[in-house]
């Protein structure tokens, strides 16, 4: 096996997330904003960066002249103002100097320290010259579940200030924003531009809050440009500034800064019209407190928006509208909603936080599942106003990354289908009421709006194979039988085009040419799609036999069986499994005698040549995809259990590198030097190609979290930690952002294959249908809390071992068990459950309640795993089930 350099602390250590100060904080970004709705970040220092909240991506772009500042004065001193942000950070060579836009010059705070804890973030802010502390909480209300309250156009900013003196202090923060409402997305955010004017920043008094309300009457309604903000506070001593001076060069920043910096207050300067024709204004809203000497008060800013309309990008065309938009009319109606629920959503969103970080897993793990979450709030994906949930694969820095829905890299997330069911269900509408052509071909993209032509390229055969696993999850999930029967038919479809296409003679194995997620053709058998096919076919046996279909059923159970055999018998070489293709047939395939497909992407494959892009006899990392998926839905082994185990140790031993210095790679970069990494693909017996398929020399994390998850469920959970850590570490602050994994783009949505971790750790499963839950710790079993999600509730399992107490005889033991749910409820009749190793009792008897309430239980046992059946039981908040086994 690979070395692992790390320390069994580094691997399974629990306790609080990393925090980041110094250097480190140089490239941290956490998103704030609601699904769908784009966000602004939060940087290390505390400043806002990366204003995403026009319908695309926005990287490395903001609006002049915004920015968060402080003015404190002790009783008898002088008056101290800074920007509230820690110093800025090297490089400064800029050969016109360091604009005056960005306030460089402008004195700032000593340090920042940064924790974030998605959905939360925090900065403790230090400067020696304040006579107060400062730190800032910031979120954006995230609830499984609740799609809207987890959809707000939001960023929610809550400053403490305290006083560290022994006299009284007064203190101010001054939120200064432009308005560059009317902005087009190409190029730098301005005040002076050819889309503004007629800008109009109003000062507005309402019920509880009251800020800046920025609009534009220059653009037209209905227009992508045409949108509000609203900047706001719920303090209620406020000076406002609607617009600074208009006198040109730099005045307005000058004369805003020596009216702030003297007293802590905002002087009126009588300017309130709109703004003049391809101009704009910055606007400023300072709240005051007065502390106490030990006192602390809080200033919370809300900064809402609202731009419901998305241009065409290249990938979509005419106008869509955002789900939000048929929630709210304006900024100032989100702000409303967001001031009067404030508590509420705020105390779900800490709730859901909790149950998820007060884990006993690895801080590892916690991090890297919960950092990628982010990825669904940011413009990688999308809801339009129907609600159907959109994502494209990543996001470049102003466009989405390749369209839309791809099913082969969508099928490594897990994120959004085990937190938020309802939009990933939605995905699997689209997939097939939309995307399947007449004779079972799926698009594997998808064009929008929906009911336009069809994507057009071959059929992707990891990704097809792959919806019907993600169709047999979120039945499972959410065990919506109506949902299974309406597209049961179009998936029945997509599973025998695999009969016309790519398995022509039924033998269960994929011999022709298979387009794949490295945008490239695999020919002849392998397993990263076979085993995706053969857990297709396992899976559609079920529903078949769920909806009646017995003939349908009993075709795929013998396909399955017979292409079970063929995978092992053809591709095993005693370590791992490879790829074999017949160079006969490929010109066949090329000229079109068999199958659709007659032009094949980059002419990687010519007749009587040897093809391109192929892996042969290499150690593919992704070789067991469908395998990793099969356990994500419990749907057992597809392939020999212990060919399993030793591929995945192959795997880890020959393409997991704990020091990439010496790894030549030229194809796209992104792990490198002492970086650790997971490599795609290697030769470790020779036959590697001269040139193999295009990415094998890379570094994806979102198949690290895959191979990870993967190795953990084949009980090699060091390894699998060992690949998390190098991943996280990767992601540090100084050389990337923690809360951005890319790819082909930033927030790569293949990354949410993260929180496939969480259950491989806690071996979790539900069904729905059967009214089935299981958990089998694979970490620190003997005292084990997880939290866990169905597609009706959410909560938090735990689980210890008791050698005393609860009246148990010398030499018994007792599991005891609780199931918690904290949002929705969960109807059960079966648990399963696992005593930690070694600890199996005899003779286990077993005795359940609800909220003291005993109920009719019996148990069974096989070796280490105990089967408790109860009657139909629902558990909703407040009424833990509780479960005690003893022997």
């Amino acid at each position: 096996m690979a070395k692992i350099p790390y320390s069994k602390d580094n691997l399974f250590g629990r306790g609080p997330q990393r925090e980041f100060t110094g250097e480190k904080l140089k490239e941290i970004a956490f998103p704030l904003g609601g699904i769908g709705t784009g966000t602004i970040s939060l940087g290390g220092r505390g400043n806002l960066r990366d204003w995403e909240m026009f319908n695309r991506p926005a990287k490395g772009k903001n609006p002049p002249y915004t920015f968060i500042a402080i003015w404190a004065k002790k009783a008898g001193a002088e008056p101290v103002a800074k920007i509230l942000e820690s110093q800025l950070q090297p490089s400064f060579a800029i050969g016109a100097g360091m604009p005056p836009q960005m306030m460089c010059g402008l004195p700032r705070l000593k340090n920042a320290k940064f924790r974030g804890e998605y959905p939360l973030a925090w900065i403790d802010f230090d400067d020696p010259d304040l006579p107060v502390d400062v730190s800032l909480s910031a979120f954006n209300p995230f609830i499984p579940q609740n799609g809207k309250d987890s959809g707000l156009p939001v960023a929610i900013l809550r400053y403490t200030v305290k006083n560290k003196t022994n006299e009284p202090v007064d203190a101010s923060i001054a939120f200064s924003i432009a308005n560059v409402i009317g902005y087009d997305g190409a190029g730098p955010m301005r005040t002076e531009a050819d889309y503004l004017g007629q800008n109009v920043n109003e000062f507005v008094e309402d019920k509880g809050f009251r800020g800046l309300k920025l609009i534009s009457k220059k653009t037209p309604d209905a227009e992508p440009r045409q949108g509000s903000m609203a900047l706001v506070t719920t303090c209620p001593d406020v000076d406002v500034l609607p617009a600074w001076e208009r006198t040109g060069w730099w005045d307005g920043m000058r004369l805003f800064w020596t009216d702030f910096s003297s007293d802590g207050r905002l002087t009126d300067n009588g300017v309130h019209n709109p703004s003049p024709d391809g101009k704009s204004d910055v606007g400023s809203l300072c709240a005051r407190v007065s502390l106490k000497p030990g006192e602390s008060k809080d200033i919370t800013f809300l900064l809402t928006w609202y731009f419901p309309h998305r241009g065409a990008d290249g990938h979509t065309v005419g106008v869509l509208h955002n789900w939000y938009y048929t929630q709210f009319a304006s900024a100032w109606d989100v702000a409303k909603y967001t001031i009067n629920n404030l508590d509420r959503l705020e105390k779900e969103t800490c709730l859901f936080h909790d149950n998820l970080f007060s884990s006993t897993l690895p801080a590892v793990v916690l991090d890297a599942a919960s950092a990628n979450m982010s990825i669904m709030r940011t413009t990688t994906c999308f809801r339009t106003d129907d609600g159907r949930f959109f994502g494209y694969e990543g996001c470049g820095d102003d466009r989405g990354c390749c369209p839309m829905n791809c099913t082969h890299v969508w099928n490594y997330e897990q994120a959004v289908a085990f937190l938020f069911p309802e939009f990933e269900r939605s995905m699997r509408l689209t997939d097939y009421e939309t995307n399947v052509f007449d004779d079972g071909k799926m698009a594997f993209r998808t064009n929008l709006p929906l009911g336009r032509e069809l994507w057009k390229f071959h059929a992707a055969a990891d990704g097809q194979m792959g919806c019907i696993l993600k169709l047999y999850r979120e039945w499972q999930l959410s065990g919506d039988d109506e949902f299974l029967k309406k597209l049961y038919p179009k998936a029945k479809k997509t599973l025998e085009y695999a009969w016309k296409e790519w398995d022509k003679d039924r033998d269960g194995v994929m011999e022709a040419i298979q387009h794949n997620t490295y945008d490239i053709e695999f020919l002849g058998p392998n397993t990263m799609m076979g085993s995706l096919y053969l857990a297709a076919l396992k899976a559609m046996a079920i529903i078949a036999s769920e909806l009646g279909d017995m003939e349908a059923a009993t075709q795929y159970r013998e396909v399955y069986d017979k292409g079970r055999v063929n995978h092992d018998k053809a591709l095993w070489n005693g370590e791992f499994f490879v790829q074999k293709y017949d160079t006969d047939k490929v010109s066949k395939y090329k000229s079109g005698e068999e199958g659709e497909n007659q032009s094949w992407h980059h002419s990687a494959i010519q007749p009587g040549k040897t093809p391109k892009y192929q892996f042969g006899e290499g150690c593919l990392s992704d070789q067991m995809l469908g395998q990793w998926f099969a356990h994500v839905a419990q749907l057992g082994y597809v392939l020999l259990e212990p060919h399993v185990k030793k591929a995945m140790e192959s795997v880890f031993k020959y393409n997991w590198l704990s020091d990439l210095s010496n790894h030549y790679n030229c194809q796209r970069t992104y792990a490198l030097n002492d970086e650790a990494g997971l490599i795609l693909c290697s030769w470790p017996n020779g036959g590697q190609p001269a040139l193999p398929f295009v990415y094998s020399d890379e570094v994806w994390t979102g198949i690290e979290y895959q191979v990870a998850a993967h190795l953990i469920y084949e009980g090699m959970v060091k390894e699998g930690l060992a690949v998390v850590k190098g991943v996280r570490d990767r992601h540090d602050g100084l050389r990337r952002n923690p809360w951005n994994e890319f790819e082909c783009g930033h927030h790569y949505a293949r990354a949410m294959s993260s929180w496939s971790l969480i259950l491989a750790l806690s071996g979790y499963h539900y069904s729905a249908p059967e009214n089935r839950i299981g958990f089998q710790p694979r970490v620190n079993a003997e005292d084990f809390r997880v939290f866990f999600s169905t597609g009706s509730g959410w909560g938090q399992y735990s689980q210890k071992l008791k050698v005393e107490g609860l009246g148990l005889r010398e030499g018994n033991s007792a599991l005891d068990t609780e199931i918690d749910i904290a949002y929705g409820k969960l109807s059960i009749r079966t648990i399963t459950l696992s005593w930690p190793e070694g600890k199996s009792p005899a003779n286990p008897k077993v005795k359940a309640a609800i909220d003291g309430k005993s109920l009719n239980a019996q148990i069974t046992a096989d070796g280490g795993a105990l089967t408790v059946t109860l009657p139909k039981t629902d558990i909703t908040p407040s009424a833990p089930l509780r479960i005690l086994v003893t022997g």
